[in-house]
């Protein structure tokens, strides 16, 4: 009898993970987040809260927090896309970008 190759973590728990998450609207676009940035943006700005339908996005310059703001329209977009926010009012009504940095982020980076 021949064993299958064995499969990665991510997707062994996959299905766990979505389980233990929080049903919050945080929660869904931290999922949402780099599908709807990409890689290059979500390696330099991550969300960080959401209150009232406003989630505030942590960015690793004040530059990158004024490029991500004039992008602000079509990021949002793109993120209620990527949450299937299709049907209703969008999870996500606003963006608002602040310059952070995460200690987390920096301590990846090195």
């Amino acid at each position: 009898m021949r064993r299958p190759a064995p499969r990665g973590l991510e997707s062994a728990l996959g299905g766990l993970l979505s389980q233990l998450r929080p049903a919050t609207t945080l929660a869904q676009v931290q999922e949402a987040w780099p599908r709807a940035v990409g890689s290059g943006l979500s390696a330099e700005a991550e969300p960080v809260s959401e209150r009232r339908g406003t989630v505030t996005v942590s960015c690793d310059s004040s530059v990158w927090a004024q490029e991500l703001q004039m992008l602000s329209t079509e990021l949002l977009a793109s993120l209620n896309g990527a949450m299937g926010g299709g049907d209703g009012a969008p999870p996500v009504e606003s963006l608002r970008f602040v310059a952070a940095g995460h200690p987390g982020r920096s301590a990846r980076r090195r």
